[in-house]
């Protein structure tokens, strides 16, 4: 039998649709992980059906037991339901590489001309679409997450939890430990031989964040010359490989890792440029992690930014690699169900907290109030696309700023 050496018609068909897909998603998805959650799930759950909606709320619920960039990681993961290993790869990649090149065209800018252009009127804009867009994906995502009133009080527990100051991770954790408590409860109940496993989770996976909506303001036009040259590529790329490897919790979890990490310890970056990269980050599409991209080329120029990128994202792809397969068997066993469970009505009110947070700073006045409630009504009585209504968001924040 000869070795296939290339995939298959259909194989490629899907490589191509999941390319087309993530590349749109990776130029026009802003507003942070709860944002780009949300289109995803509009995406391939409403318009492409490559997933049921309970399958995509177990691998959301995977990406928060696993370090690295939350939205990223459920790409890949939903590269590799619909395409198996190439599909994770390119999922992945597609996600990535427009904010990348978008992150380093900045970063030219930023070297070159000391400043960066304006993003006030696009954030004024894009921000009240995004409120709309992750709140009618809440909506869909509450029907099949919440499917019992436990569920559901549990769901408002972990929001109450931590809109008080509760972190990610011990929301998450409290959320299937209750989960899994409840269900050893009832097993018992019904049938006093039963008993639960719920150690048998802590090896594939220990608990982890959400990341929280990136809600930027304008960037700073702090003026940069070249920096630090003498930094080397290697201890560049194993720096970002330490922080994707082993970051929980929130994007202020992140600007504290690279604070101590590239500012107190190395003197790489001062506080300035830090907090100009992070911004940067949060206000282009796709990923928040393309910061590490801004970083690399202030620090070693284009080679920079391709070293910092591949460092902070490559974990994301092995943690994926090595989860992905146990998700469709973590349903056949009821404890690791309960835990799936408890974790996606937790994830889903995380996500709730995080957006009405940026509610507050979003919206601000009139127009953005009539933009958030028009984008929700296109959104939930019409087909049409969420990326459309960003890119159209951009463009009137735009008119409105400058008019």
């Amino acid at each position: 039998m000869a070795e296939r050496t290339s995939p298959a018609p259909g194989e490629r068909t899907r490589l191509g649709e999941i390319a087309a897909l993530f590349l749109r998603l990776g130029a026009t998805a802003f507003g942070g992980p709860a944002a780009h959650i949300a289109m995803m799930e509009d995406e391939v759950v409403t318009r492409r059906s490559w997933l049921s909606r309970q399958q995509f709320l177990d691998l959301l619920g995977a990406t928060n037991l696993i370090p690295g960039p939350n939205s990223t990681e459920l790409a890949i993961h939903i590269g590799h339901a619909r395409a198996g290993w190439p599909g994770l790869v390119v999922a992945g990649a597609c996600f990535i590489l427009p904010a990348t090149f978008i992150v380093t065209g900045l970063a030219w800018v930023y070297v070159r001309f000391g400043r960066l252009p304006e993003v006030a009127g696009i954030l004024y804009g894009v921000e009240p679409v995004v409120i709309a867009v992750v709140v009618q994906a809440l909506w869909r995502l509450a029907r099949s997450a919440l499917r019992s009133a436990w569920l559901a009080l549990l769901a408002l527990g972990a929001a109450l939890a931590n809109a008080l100051g509760m972190g990610e991770i011990a929301v998450l954790a409290a959320a299937a430990a209750l989960a899994v408590a409840t269900r050893a409860g009832v097993a018992r109940w019904k049938k006093p031989s039963a008993s639960g496993a719920a150690a048998a989770l802590a090896g594939p996976f220990a608990a982890r964040r959400v990341a929280a909506l990136g809600a930027g303001g304008a960037v700073s036009g702090a003026g940069v010359a070249a920096t630090s040259a003498a930094v080397g590529l290697w201890p560049l790329f194993a720096f970002f490989v330490k922080v994707g490897s082993v970051l929980f919790g929130s994007g202020y979890v992140l600007l504290a890792f690279l604070r101590s990490g590239l500012v107190a310890e190395r003197g790489w970056l001062s506080e300035a440029q830090l907090l100009d990269a992070v911004a940067v980050g949060q206000v282009t599409p796709g990923p928040v992690f393309t910061t590490a991209t801004f970083i690399g080329y202030l620090l070693a120029g284009g080679a920079g930014a391709a070293v910092a990128t591949a460092g902070i994202f490559l974990p994301a792809f092995f943690f994926v690699a090595a989860s992905g397969p146990l998700v469709p068997r973590l349903r056949h066993s009821p404890t690791a169900a309960a835990v799936l469970d408890g974790v996606n009505a937790a994830s889903l009110a995380l996500m709730l907290v995080v957006t009405l947070r940026l509610a507050r700073s979003a919206l601000v006045d009139a127009p953005t109030l009539a933009l958030a409630v028009v984008s929700a009504l296109l959104l939930l009585r019409t087909r049409v696309n969420s990326a459309w209504l960003v890119l159209a968001g951009a463009a009137t924040g735009l008119v409105l700023k400058t008019a």
